[in-house]
């Protein structure tokens, strides 16, 4: 791995650290780590390989991505405060995102030394997966899922939250998501 690699990695795994602290969210919330992904995937994503069981590989591996990132965008808290929506990673959003970003790092490293790359080429072979760049793509693929879904979902129940709390007075409150469902149960 080179330098640029372990800066990149390292990034991603230290930007949830920025999420743990509340925040108001802001088109930053969404571009920065948007940015650093598709910086990521500019570096390393030079096509979609197809042959044998690639796509099986890259299909497995964006489908896990993206459990990853609905889970974490759940785990998310979500609420007003002061009339604008705030967020902040929960630990169990924070352990899910280090644990991928982990594994992919590890699998990075492991996978450039000999007994790696050894066990690697020996599964690949045995399993149809044609090339390394088929690891490379599935393994940005699935950071790329988990942070587009993620996003997504936080921006989406952000998004329900601001339209409920508006007519509800729920904007001048600091009531979570979940609180401001249970309140309007309540008044049914």
């Amino acid at each position: 791995m080179t330098t640029t690699d372990w800066i990149i990695d390292i990034a991603l795994v230290l930007i949830v650290f920025r999420q743990l602290r509340e925040e108001r969210i802001s088109k930053a919330t969404f571009i920065i780590p948007l940015a650093m992904i598709t910086f990521a995937a500019k570096n390393y994503l030079h096509g979609i390989p197809t042959a044998g069981n690639d796509l099986v590989l890259i299909a497995l591996m964006t489908g896990v991505g993206v459990v990853f990132g609905l889970f974490g965008g759940l785990l998310t808290r979500v609420r007003t405060l002061q009339g604008h929506v705030h967020i902040k990673a929960t630990a169990g959003a924070a352990a899910l995102w280090v644990a991928s970003m982990g594994f992919r790092l590890g699998f990075a490293v492991w996978s450039t030394h000999p007994s790696g790359a050894a066990h690697l080429s020996s599964f690949s072979v045995a399993h149809h997966i044609t090339s390394g760049q088929a690891w490379v793509t599935a393994l940005i693929l699935m950071a790329f899922g988990e942070v587009v879904v993620r996003l997504g979902t936080i921006g989406v129940r952000a998004l329900i939250l601001s339209s409920r709390g508006a007519g509800t007075g729920a904007r001048t409150g600091a009531w979570t998501q979940t609180e401001t469902e249970a309140r309007e149960l309540a008044m049914r």
